[in-house]
């Protein structure tokens, strides 16, 4: 039986296919709440203007001030990971993910509301960079791309639940703006809604190996060579560690802005161009 025969959700070799899924599938959650709390916003907004009796530019800046968030916790996620691994950056947006949804909807002023939302989008950057990450460094070659695409699925299908739970929470009220549960308007339990993925989210992760290339960066062999039996077996995870340990002597280089200029041409690579206009 060759090595890409299934048996009983495993690889011949040992590679235990249906775990390996099941934790990418885990870190996937956190692109089904960059979508929910992407959309989330959309249906709140009569209820902030007649809560917090904002202007437009004050509207404006409430529901944008996710986005703040979102560009810091990118910006930084890649480097905390690094320091602290990658299981430990996503358990940090899933709780930062559950005190944004707790706060915007508990928020009685306009200043607590932004606050709440800018902690949200540290959530949003970090799981955006982190969870693909994960799954890269978790995944078989053969089927990485796959999983890695079940992530922009996730984001898609957190926006339409946001959608959705909006719509039926509205309609179950009358209104954003009218009493709900508990005599707590529709569109604070609208962000509430978000504290159920999220607490699911950070629930899981606990459960989840960390990174065994992280691992390995660190010089935590063992726990390295652990992780990838769990995930590859005995045998092929002698093969994967070695793999992980050329990779990592082989690159020894530290990434810079000047990496983006193609040193030949002395212009910017076309893949660059690609990115920006997708």
């Amino acid at each position: 039986m060759n090595s890409t025969t299934l048996e009983g959700g495993k690889i011949a070799s040992g590679e235990n296919t249906r775990f390996i899924i099941l934790i990418s599938c885990v870190a996937t959650i956190g692109g089904f709440l960059f979508g929910f709390d992407s959309g989330v916003i959309n249906g709140t907004v009569d209820g902030l203007k007649q809560t917090f009796q904002s202007s437009s530019a004050g509207i404006g800046f409430e529901v944008a001030s996710m986005l703040l968030g979102c560009a810091v916790g990118a910006f930084f996620a890649g480097r905390l990971a690094d320091r602290w691994g990658r299981r430990a950056v996503l358990i940090i947006s899933a709780v930062l993910f559950l005190l944004s949804a707790i706060g915007a909807g508990a928020a009685h002023s306009s200043l607590v509301f932004i606050a709440a939302r800018v902690l949200g989008g540290f959530a949003v950057g970090a799981a955006s960079v982190m969870s693909p990450a994960y799954i890269a460094e978790v995944a078989s070659a053969r089927y990485r791309g796959r999983l890695a695409t079940v992530q922009q699925i996730a984001i898609i299908s957190g926006l339409f639940c946001a959608f959705l739970s909006n719509y039926l929470l509205a309609k179950a009220a009358g209104a954003s703006t009218e009493a709900l549960w508990l005599g707590h308007a529709a569109w604070r339990w609208m962000f509430w809604m978000q504290a159920v993925p999220s607490a699911v989210f950070l629930l899981l992760l606990l459960f989840i190996p960390e990174s065994p290339r992280y691992l390995v960066v660190k010089g935590r062999t063992a726990a390295a060579r652990e992780v990838l039996t769990r995930l590859y077996g005995a045998t092929e995870a002698a093969t994967k560690l070695g793999e992980i340990e050329a990779s990592l002597s082989a690159d020894q280089h530290r990434p810079k802005l000047s990496d983006l200029i193609n040193k030949t041409t002395g212009k910017i690579r076309p893949i660059v161009w690609i990115g920006i206009g997708l």
